[in-house]
């Protein structure tokens, strides 16, 4: 999977573990033969997603950006036994095969910028290109998307995010851009692009909803735009020394505002027609630990937390830089405090028999 600030990958077992035990508290599912539902509101790259579906899930993921909609329909909506891997194989090795050539990708990301070394540029606007012309349909086309970014993930020169690129080539950028067969899951599952409180408007009641929103000043537009450029394929007017797409400038969602943040963030819980709720919570966020716990307790009743600690994104780790590459700040902690909340009938027991620490 790519670099991903928020990514939840040290946290996807635990996550797994709590609807394990919610699943084994309640009983029988809500979705057909008993099959528990369980809908990721907020799925990004799709971690948890994935560790839900490999459990035996049937998974919604959604998000609004569009490529993770390419994401979730290849990790989740995608069925490996379904899926015609010989056919992706050959077309994975005639994509590695083509010569690059310069485009917009090339132009934008490559010469205006550097996150990618031009080779790797020239080869990404070829494979671009090709993609939608050898896709055999949606999920086709998804798995070759998510191939190509996971590709180019792996040869940028970034810490992780996308709102600057490192001074001095990193040395996995040297390397020539690979496409690799994503490792796809059995299952049931289904892709959605939407505004997460408009879908918990609209959707079937779920087992389990799982809500890891913003609620920072990260805007993820902005932090990724390279990904969302590469699968719409648009070639918009870019800006700034990052090069990013114009829309960034208006793009914004109520999460990433503190004085929006809680009105969205209490409005999801209110709606969301799920008979549980899990919760990520970081102590980066706008919203305190008591407010989190009050609202879950008003509106779901019984509320239980396990607390989780873990290290910062990368980028944190290594300080505070100006565009010149010298050092002008202090980072203020290189450790993150988040809790996960499970709120819900019968909450307290499911963290009976757990570690929780």
């Amino acid at each position: 999977m790519i670099k991903y600030i928020g990514s939840k990958r040290t946290l996807v077992a635990r996550i797994v573990e709590l609807a394990d035990a919610v699943r084994a508290n309640a009983g029988t599912g809500s979705g057909a033969g008993g099959a528990w539902t369980a809908c990721d509101l907020f799925c990004g790259t799709t971690r948890v997603s994935q560790g839900l579906k490999a459990a035996g899930f049937v998974v919604t993921a959604n998000d609004l950006a569009t490529y993770s909609e390419v994401f979730a329909t290849t990790y989740i909506e995608a069925d490996a036994k379904r899926v015609r891997k010989k056919a992706l194989a050959e077309k994975l090795a005639a994509l590695n095969a083509l010569p690059g050539y310069d485009g917009y990708f090339t132009k934008t990301f490559c010469e205006e910028s550097r996150f990618f070394q031009p080779f790797n540029g020239r080869r990404m606007d070829a494979i671009r290109d090709a993609i939608d012309d050898v896709a055999d349909g949606r999920i086709e086309r998804a798995i070759l998307l998510t191939s190509l970014m996971e590709a180019a993930d792996r040869v940028d020169s970034t810490t992780g995010l996308q709102m600057a690129y490192l001074k001095a080539w990193a040395p996995r950028s040297h390397n020539a851009l690979e496409l690799r067969m994503p490792a796809l899951i059995a299952g049931r599952g289904r892709a959605v692009r939407s505004d997460a409180n408009v879908l918990a408007a609209e959707m079937d009641e779920v087992d389990i909803a799982y809500l890891d929103p913003p609620y920072n000043q990260h805007s993820y537009h902005s932090n990724y735009h390279i990904w969302e450029t590469l699968v719409r394929h648009d070639a918009p007017p870019a800006y700034g020394v990052a090069r990013k797409r114009e829309d960034c400038r208006t793009i914004k969602s109520p999460f990433n505002s503190k004085v929006k943040a809680w009105e969205a963030f209490s409005s999801l819980v209110r709606t969301v027609p799920a008979k549980h709720l899990i919760v990520s919570f970081s102590d980066e966020g706008f919203f305190s630990y008591d407010e989190i716990v009050s609202l879950l307790a008003d509106v779901r009743g019984d509320v239980a937390a396990v607390p989780v600690s873990h290290k910062r994104y990368v980028g944190a780790q290594i300080g505070i830089y100006n565009p010149k590459g010298e050092k002008v700040g202090k980072v203020g902690h290189l450790t993150n405090s988040e809790f996960l909340f499970v709120a819900g009938a019968g909450a307290g027991r499911v963290l009976q028999g757990m570690k929780v620490a």
